[in-house]
């Protein structure tokens, strides 16, 4: 497929005039320094605009990642939460601070199979259950980095497709059936 070059540039545009989104990247910018924000919050964000729905419709967290080799325990993680957490108003939805670095220490106790370690944010970013939910975002000096290992268009044209590199069939239908549920403009490719 083709990457339409207008994509990022749209992709840019909604970022800026998010409601939430700015103040979200600006807390973890301050906080954790080298990050992501990624997968539903920057995807469903995308859909609702496309889709002329309210700014946090089907929003239900906002995910924010580091890779940390050093700092693999839960309370790591919510301190940076917490820490984070202090910069956005009490309306904010729910936050879910994730060290990529240590997540092959919880996976198969959540998921029932196991996970490799990461080596990076984008060796995990690589892995996660759709092409268009595969994306990290961060605020630049100039504007944002976008890390989207499979492009943008899937997300553009509301289209979920697994990504088999490491989510269960299982998994990629559940994440599926509940973002349709939501979205039920959402074209979903089976597994």
């Amino acid at each position: 497929m083709e990457e339409n070059p207008d994509y990022e540039e749209q992709l840019v545009k909604i970022l800026d005039q998010s409601e939430w989104l700015p103040c979200l990247f600006s807390a973890a910018s301050k906080e954790i320094g080298h990050y992501y924000i990624g997968a539903g919050c920057i995807v469903q964000t995308v859909w609702n605009v496309l889709l002329e729905k309210q700014p946090l419709h089907g929003i239900g967290d906002a995910d924010v990642i580091f890779f940390d080799k050093d700092r693999l325990s839960d309370a790591d993680e919510t301190i940076l939460e917490y820490r984070i957490k202090a910069h956005l108003p009490d309306s904010f939805p729910k936050l879910d601070v994730k060290n990529q670095a240590r997540v092959h220490l919880w996976y198969e106790r959540k998921f029932g199979y196991p996970a490799p370690p990461y080596h990076s944010m984008e060796e995990a970013i690589d892995t996660w259950p759709s092409t268009a939910t595969a994306i990290g975002v961060r605020k630049a000096e100039r504007g944002y980095e976008i890390y989207a290992p499979f492009g943008l268009e899937d997300l553009f044209q509301l289209t979920v497709r697994p990504n088999k590199k490491l989510v269960s069939k299982e998994v990629y239908e559940s994440k599926a059936e509940k973002w349709k549920s939501k979205w039920p403009e959402l074209k979903v490719i089976e597994w």
